[in-house]
């Protein structure tokens, strides 16, 4: 009994010792535009397969999963396995980390493989499946500025253009490198939709994107760089290969962009002329000072209102401050700035609202107020200055002589004459008598006494409607499903054999969508204004992201060779992603 207990144990361990979990991949050193392969392996069946993070790569394809079992001479063998295509993003040595499975209670984990990523390499092609262009000569990112030598504080534009062969279509676009502006004061404007537009590149004729805009105030006088923009985007060339049809068969492909560094030389502001109380605007403008009334009575206020309009950096100057007599009592201001920034630089007007309070009887000067900008059109400092103002209270106490004469910022107090420190407070009342109702005993008092008796059946039943309602759960969400698919996609379904026809109506249906959930119109329908809506709703961030790129997506498919898996899996996805939305947003 002992040896036979003895010889289970012995095997028991070695079938133990028989399970393996490892990866494996297809090489170890790899260009920086060719793809891994990695496979990870099991000999038994595992559950819970957790995969690595894949830092520094992209997966392109995967997982797959595949499952063999076989039996030889009597002895079975089983593998399985989960496959992964990637795409490194980066050069250098770069480590997958374990990935981790659970086999018969116990967790196995892989070792960490070291993957070194050189230079891009050349690809021997099959010659069918040579493209016919090169995606290198047919897609470039350009950043074009409109002022290379501007003044400070002077407003340039740099807008960055896609420019892409009639020949290719593109699929999808990512942002490795976002532009930074240092030493800039830049504001972005925002672009509710890409449109492809035609354009030129180096004479020849290109399809154009706009992708970004941005507005840029130099804040320092010198050589300043403006980092640039890198972009990674898949792209479909087509081949010498044709299908059955004889249509032009496509091969995905990868390109990767960007606008360059760009130079800007900034001149300073002149020094001859410049006054000592410029502030910096820089611009053309319209400079007032404007009381709301001028004849007050003792105990009221007025507001004095300081205001710069025109084009210009209206917001990154100052206004000047009015001095006012010792008499005028005068608090901080209230800012105020309705500025557009369109592409030409900021517009619009900002203003001060200083609240003045008389404390005296008798007659005050506002001393008049000089504005300064530089003109850029006349290169040349130009002052506006207000007319004076005389502010009279008719009654209240009188100050001395010497209260009127002094002028300060109005944080001085002046001390009232004797004998007229009450002089305008009125001694006498008139009393009036109040006719009051009892409301207790009132129509009123019953009504609302016995209305809450008479609403208490109706919650009972609406509430009983509202419980079998609610109870009807998988009801509800078929009902809930067709009607979202019957409303949205029965457009774009009854297209799906014809491209253009089709990418229209599939993007109406992705905007109607959002119409009917979030209440916004198309003209609202901007990429950030769109991802903070649906985050404050509660949508996943991958959701969103789909979203996002699905739509912008079907822009390009419009004018991309496109086959009809392309179009179904593109039909699936939004019908996946609404219903997806439909169960995230609150």
């Amino acid at each position: 009994m002992k040896k036979f207990l003895i010889l289970f144990l012995i095997s028991f361990h070695g079938l133990w010792a028989q399970v393996q979990f490892e990866a494996k991949v297809s090489k170890n050193t790899l260009g920086l535009n060719e793809r891994l392969r990695i496979d990870f392996t099991m000999n038994a069946d595992g559950d819970n397969f957790s995969p690595p993070s894949f830092e520094g790569f992209r997966i392109v394809a995967g997982p797959s999963q595949q499952v063999s079992q076989s039996w030889i001479n009597g002895r079975s063998s089983f593998n399985k396995s989960y496959s992964y295509f990637l795409l490194p993003t980066q050069k250098g040595t770069l480590t997958i980390k374990q990935a981790a499975v659970e086999i018969n209670g116990q967790i196995y984990k892989t070792n960490p493989i070291k993957i070194n990523v050189t230079a891009a390499v050349p690809q021997p092609r099959d010659p069918n499946d040579e493209p016919q262009v090169s995606a290198n000569d047919a897609i470039h990112l350009v950043a074009e500025i409109s002022k290379g030598n501007p003044y400070v504080n002077e407003p340039i534009t740099v807008v960055y253009k896609l420019y892409f062969s009639y020949n290719i279509g593109i699929t999808n676009w990512r942002e490795l490198n976002k532009p930074k502006y240092n030493d800039f004061w830049s504001q972005n404007i925002d672009i509710k939709q890409l449109v492809a537009e035609e354009g030129k590149y180096n004479g020849e004729k290109y399809r154009c994107v706009v992708l970004r805009k941005t507005v840029l105030y130099p804040q320092k006088s010198g050589k300043l760089e403006i980092e640039p923009l890198s972009l990674d985007i898949d792209v479909q060339v087509p081949t010498n290969r044709r299908d059955f049809f004889g249509r032009v068969q496509v091969v995905d492909d990868n390109k990767r962009v960007s606008a360059g560094s760009k130079t800007i030389t900034v001149k300073p502001l002149p020094e001859a002329g410049k006054p000592i109380d410029f502030s910096g605007a820089v611009g053309k403008f319209n400079f007032s000072v404007t009381p709301s009334k001028t004849n007050l009575k003792n105990g009221e206020s007025l507001d004095l209102k300081v205001v710069a309009s025109g084009t210009g950096n209206l917001k990154l100057f100052t206004l000047p401050k009015p001095v006012v007599p010792n008499s005028l009592e005068m608090y901080d201001p209230v800012h105020s700035e309705q500025v557009q920034t369109p592409l030409s630089g900021m517009n619009g007007r900002i203003s001060d609202s200083y609240t003045i309070i008389p404390q005296f009887k008798g007659k005050y000067p506002i001393k008049p107020m000089a504005f300064t900008y530089f003109d850029l059109s006349t290169g040349k400092y130009k002052t506006i200055t207000s007319p004076e103002i005389m502010i009279t209270v008719m009654d209240g106490p009188t100050a001395g002589n010497e209260a009127v004469a002094e002028h300060n910022s109005g944080a001085s107090k002046m001390k009232v004459m004797a004998g007229e420190q009450f002089h305008y407070i009125k001694l006498k009342t008139n009393l009036e008598k109040m006719h009051h109702t009892d409301f207790l005993g009132s129509t009123l008092f019953y009504v609302l006494l016995f209305l809450p008796l008479g609403i208490i059946p109706i919650i009972v039943l609406l509430k009983k409607k509202k419980e079998a309602i609610d109870g009807d759960v998988v009801g509800n969400k078929i009902r809930l499903s067709n009607k979202l698919a019957k409303k949205y996609l029965s457009e774009a379904k009854n297209q799906i054999n014809n491209k253009e026809p089709f990418y229209i109506a599939l993007e109406k249906a992705m905007h109607n969508f959002l119409k009917a959930k979030l209440n916004i119109e198309t003209s609202e329908m901007s990429k950030d204004k769109i991802r903070e809506i649906l985050l404050s709703r509660k949508a996943q961030p991958e959701t969103v992201q789909s979203f996002i790129a699905l739509t912008e997506n079907c822009e390009f498919a419009r004018y991309a060779p496109a086959s009809s898996v392309a179009i179904q899996h593109d039909y699936d996805k939004a019908v996946t992603i609404i219903s997806d939305l439909e169960k995230q947003i609150s």
